[in-house]
């Protein structure tokens, strides 16, 4: 799932910002995302509200549209990878 988000991290540079984050290092960030099951991909607009999220494996397909209702035309949203 790496690649698909480095390919879609750069394919949408301009509105969208890609993080990964390692369960064991930040325990409370994952708490607060209400991270539960690893793969895991949560969006949060920029205020850091969660918007959606996939949990488990997910394909470029599902992944974009999960992204397509929330990707505005100006500014950037977050993805979060556990």
């Amino acid at each position: 799932m790496e690649s698909l988000l480095a390919h879609l991290a750069r394919k949408e540079r301009t509105r969208l910002r890609v993080s990964r984050v390692y369960v064991e290092h930040a325990p409370d960030l994952v708490n607060r995302l209400g991270v539960t099951e690893v793969p895991s991909l949560v969006l949060l607009d920029a205020g850091r509200r969660i918007l959606a999220r996939l949990e488990g494996r997910a394909s470029a397909p599902r992944i974009e549209r999960m992204l397509a209702p929330h990707l505005p035309d100006g500014g950037p949203v977050s993805v979060e990878a556990a």
